[in-house]
């Protein structure tokens, strides 16, 4: 089953804004994300309409960020990209016939909202500037050796 990695994608674009402080453009974003510029520009007017970023049109224009990292949790990322499912399990009937079914359904539900929740707070309590000082700390860490990894 393919995952959603909406929520991934637009962190990481996120960070390469911040880091770079410069416009960049739904071409540039699709050759880092490697998808379509149509897909980018769908993908990054949730992120316009939450107030995230701005787009310019033009020579020099493109997508920037507007808000610090600081007053950007992981949360309203998600949130923003128009909450992707979390869990791809699921029940086989929403209202079996069956009894077992029934009592299988219940302790399933209950562990994946559980699982959510707990997710969820952690979303809410992680800011785009924690991910910075992360990166920092990797990329520092690794000194000489950063050559081997592609930042884009």
């Amino acid at each position: 089953m393919r995952k959603d990695s909406k929520l991934s994608r637009m962190l990481h674009v996120l960070l390469h804004m911040a880091r770079e402080k410069k416009p960049f453009t739904s071409e540039q974003i699709s050759i880092m994300l490697d998808t379509n510029p149509v897909v980018v520009r769908r993908t990054m007017s949730g992120l316009k309409k939450a107030g995230f970023v701005h787009a310019d049109k033009g020579p020099g224009g493109g997508w920037t960020l507007v808000q610090a990292l600081e007053q950007i949790s992981l949360f309203d990322i998600y949130q923003a990209v128009g909450e992707p499912t979390i869990f791809a399990i699921g029940n086989e009937q929403e209202t079996p016939n069956c009894l077992v079914e029934l009592v299988v359904n219940k302790a399933l539900n209950q562990a994946m909202q559980e699982a959510q929740n707990i997710l969820l707070q952690q979303l809410k309590a992680t800011n785009l500037s924690k991910l910075a000082q992360d990166f920092e700390y990797e990329w520092n860490l690794l000194g000489a050796e950063t050559e081997k990894f592609i930042v884009h």
